[in-house]
């Protein structure tokens, strides 16, 4: 029977997943999709409104944090169309060159975010390891300079093993695991030799999203070596207080991560459901938490959001 699904399939086309066994509840499971989508585009928004509308924002602290807006932006537009579009029931299969197109984006935004929390922990470190420095260390050209840097890590190194996927043989069955597309799905398929997808691909996750895991930490560490050296109890509250909406944002994004991965590696043997909604939770999570937890825990975006939602009811 599934052989015969499949065969009513172009071979350039996959079939896209959504959440197995419960296909007549889909419209109902649209709802808080959509909701979160919603919440998504308005967070991130209001975020970034925020932080161009209000001079005072304008430093190197809030100059990260609306890269990080805008790469949860962009990471939510680049899967909505497909996740919205199974549980609206619009769509069924992705083409080849959209499924290849999306995971471009997906993992550019991955790289990209990893790199934007580095910078970010790279400013709480300066910030307090070195404050009278700060204004002559992150001068506005050299947040341009990291801005430029972090796009071109991100979106140029990626390209070799996503362009390859376009050559590749798929012989297996084209379900994908997801409702979205993403590399390692797509080599999973393939009969041709994928040595240097896999390679290639081990190399940029190790010298993006573990290296920069990694120069977090390390961040971390020499922060609290300098704060721990503060005489003053209250002042190394206040020192760490300012850390706790970075520390937020990391785990926010790196442990779905290590969730989808060990899904992928050790949870063959789980139901797809799982598969599924740990890969939402990857896409979805971070885009969502990051703009409530700088809302809650940053004082200067807290106070200009209340001002803001304050005058659009007055």
């Amino acid at each position: 029977m599934s052989s015969i699904f499949i065969s009513n399939f172009s071979s350039s086309s996959f079939i896209l997943t959504g959440f197995p066994g419960l296909e007549v509840d889909y419209l109902w499971l649209s709802i808080p999709f959509s909701s979160i989508y919603a919440m998504v585009f308005l967070g991130n928004c209001v975020v970034l409104h925020v932080i161009r509308t209000e001079p005072s924002l304008h430093q190197p602290m809030f100059y990260f944090l609306a890269m990080l807006a805008l790469t949860d932006l962009c990471m939510g537009l680049s899967t909505m169309p497909t996740v919205l579009g199974i549980l609206w029931g619009l769509i069924q299969e992705i083409s080849l060159d959209s499924c290849i197109a999306q995971s471009y984006f997906i993992h550019g935004l991955s790289f990209m975010e990893s790199s934007v929390l580095l910078s970010m922990a790279f400013d709480r470190y300066i910030a307090i390891c070195n404050p009278l420095r700060y204004s002559s260390i992150l001068t506005n050209d050299k947040i341009m300079k990291i801005g430029v840097t972090i796009l071109c890590r991100s979106s140029l190194l990626i390209p070799p093993v996503i362009i390859r996927l376009k050559f590749l043989n798929y012989c297996r069955p084209h379900i994908l695991s997801h409702s979205f597309c993403l590399h390692q799905d797509l080599i999973r398929m393939a009969c041709s030799d994928i040595r240097f997808n896999s390679i290639y691909g081990l190399a940029l996750v190790i010298s993006n999203l573990l290296l920069d895991a990694v120069l977090i930490l390390i961040s971390y560490v020499m922060i609290l070596h300098t704060v721990l050296a503060i005489a003053s109890q209250e002042e190394r509250l206040k020192s760490l207080q300012t850390c706790v909406s970075h520390i937020s944002a990391v785990l926010v994004f790196y442990i779905p991560i290590i969730g989808l991965t060990m899904v992928h590696l050790f949870g063959k043997h789980l139901s797809p459901v799982v598969h599924v909604l740990m890969g939402n939770i990857y896409i979805l999570f971070p885009p969502l938490m990051n703009p409530i937890i700088y809302s809650i825990k940053t004082q200067q975006i807290r106070k200009r959001v209340q001002r803001l939602f304050y005058c659009k009811r007055a």
